[in-house]
């Protein structure tokens, strides 16, 4: 199982330099799993920079992967990871959601550089 964060999707999205890494992962939507987290913020972000329309078929796409919701368990995972590695709460949920699925995490994130169970690649610029 795979899941993207939010950064990957908004990089796919857009068709940045990195939209190829990501690109495995979220069109295999038999494997692909979608934090409500990251939906939260591909919306808000896709909707600030290209507007309504391009947000929601940002949506629409990811909604092609099975989504996972923030329950009790990815809650108190999250929580722990989050003081463990000092993550902000957003990244810890999708983390916990990963761990908790037992799905690789997709992720240009430098944070998440060799963290066990990540595909990292270092974000371009341009």
């Amino acid at each position: 199982m795979n899941i993207v964060d939010s950064s990957g999707w908004i990089e796919y999205v857009a068709d940045e330099a990195n939209a190829d890494f990501f690109e495995r992962a979220i069109i295999d939507t038999d494997n692909l799993l979608v934090p409500t987290v990251c939906l939260y913020e591909v919306f808000k972000r896709v909707l600030q920079e290209y507007g309504e329309e391009r947000a929601l078929e940002a949506t629409g796409l990811m909604l092609l992967g099975g989504v996972v919701d923030f329950d009790r368990q990815i809650a108190i995972q999250a929580a722990q990871i989050s003081l463990e590695s000092r993550l902000a709460m957003a990244d810890s949920i999708i983390l916990a959601t990963a761990r908790a699925r037992n799905a690789t995490l997709w992720t240009q994130d430098e944070h998440f550089e060799n963290v066990e169970g990540v595909k990292y690649i270092r974000k371009k610029r341009p």
